[in-house]
């Protein structure tokens, strides 16, 4: 089952007056339910352009998007924020999370904007912590956590919706060797119970999690192949 389907996009931006950047040119990509796909490109070649069209934060401005067999790309505002807040669980390089507030509220927000109810959003939230390994770790705020705490935060409110997708943009770019290898680990284990997962690298041996990666140039598919030498946690295969 395709969970994206992206044909012929264009995205092309006005930097004012007669100067236009086109940034995507007819991208065609297709993801299948539970793929664990890596977007790669240096710095220009389109791929954040491309992550943000995916996760609904951005319109092509030509091609068709179907996302679940919706398409997408004629959703008007209303409509994008529904199926980014229920659909797709972001994980992003810098965390973003409240400061103030405790990972049990910061895991919620999703839910808060969804309408659910306060002892159905604190149970799914506190159940969604634990599954993270930070059950112990509710009451705890973002100054209190490791950055490799912080990220298990950040996808835990990602994974709180029970998403179609997630959409992770760097994820262990602000985090050392070490802890960057943990959180891939659990990225490994989210796929092997079922999630689909998109990433967003520039470094290859983070790519090399993946089990397929596209390459982007200058706003194009350069490439689109299955990963040869991925890197396969035992922990993960058992599970």
């Amino acid at each position: 089952m395709d969970v994206i389907e992206l044909t012929n996009i264009v995205k092309t931006y006005d930097m004012g007056g007669a100067e236009q950047v086109v940034a995507l040119q007819g991208v065609s990509v297709t993801i299948r339910k539970n793929e664990y796909v890596a977007i790669m490109g240096p710095s220009g070649s389109g791929k954040s352009t491309l992550m943000n069209i995916i996760g609904c934060l951005d319109t092509p401005t030509s091609g068709q998007y179907l996302f679940n067999g919706l398409n997408v790309s004629e959703m008007d505002d209303n409509a994008l924020a529904k199926i980014r807040n229920k659909e797709i669980g972001f994980v992003f390089q810098t965390f973003n999370l409240l400061a103030r507030s405790d990972s049990l509220h910061n895991v919620e927000l999703p839910l808060i904007y969804a309408g659910i109810p306060s002892a159905e959003r604190k149970r799914r939230a506190q159940e969604t912590l634990t599954h993270v390994q930070l059950g112990d770790r509710v009451h705890h705020k973002p100054n209190e956590l490791s950055g490799g705490q912080r990220q298990r935060v950040a996808i835990a409110r990602a994974l709180v919706t029970r998403p179609s997708i997630i959409l992770a943009d760097e994820p262990t770019g602000n985090l050392d060797s070490k802890t960057g290898e943990e959180i891939m680990m659990l990225f490994e284990e989210l796929h092997a119970q079922g999630n689909t997962i998109i990433l967003v690298t520039h470094e290859a041996d983070i790519a090399e999690h993946a089990h397929r990666t596209i390459r982007l140039r200058d706003g194009k598919v350069e490439s689109d192949q299955p990963v040869k030498n991925r890197r396969i946690y035992p922990r993960a295969q058992a599970s």
